[in-house]
């Protein structure tokens, strides 16, 4: 299913709905008015639309994206983490949510329980993070860790 097909299948969402969303995901900063001109109805038909698509859970906050290199955070990992049982989830998870450093966390199907995203500022802060803090959560089995070398892009999902 695409997107489009699943914007049908929301409640209550028509196009200027979907050219809303296009307009603010790509710039959460950009001013109500200026949607507004492109979407020619009035700044307060936009403040209701977006404040109704946050009611219905479509979009939630906005946000500044921090860069992780500009504040000393060079190495990005990502770790597969197999569960000694399924039922550790929950207490794996509480833990794994306490050390910073990991800044994305999923339950997952196929290989891993879990898929976690990790920042660290180098490989020598990642090997500690790992040795110190992780090996030690009761509930893991074993891990595997890989080293991203670069991101070619990130983007939301696209408002078609």
């Amino acid at each position: 299913m695409n997107t489009k097909e699943y914007l049908e299948n929301v409640p209550n969402i028509d196009e200027l709905d979907e050219k809303i969303l296009k307009l603010i995901t790509k710039n959460a900063r950009i001013p109500f008015l200026e949607v507004a001109r492109e979407c020619n109805v009035s700044g307060a038909a936009i403040h209701q639309r977006v404040q109704r698509l946050q009611n219905i859970g479509v979009i939630s906050g906005s946000e500044f994206i921090v860069s992780p290199e500009k504040l000393g955070y060079g190495t990005c990992a990502y770790m597969g983490i197999h569960l000694d049982r399924a039922k550790c989830h929950t207490q794996v998870v509480q833990q794994l949510r306490k050390i910073p450093e990991i800044v994305e966390c999923h339950y997952t199907t196929g290989q891993y329980a879990i898929f976690i995203k990790i920042q660290t500022k180098n490989n020598k802060h990642l090997k500690r993070l790992i040795d110190e803090y992780l090996q030690e959560i009761e509930g893991i089995a074993r891990t595997e860790t890989f080293i991203s070398l670069e991101i070619d892009f990130k983007r939301q999902v696209p408002i078609q």
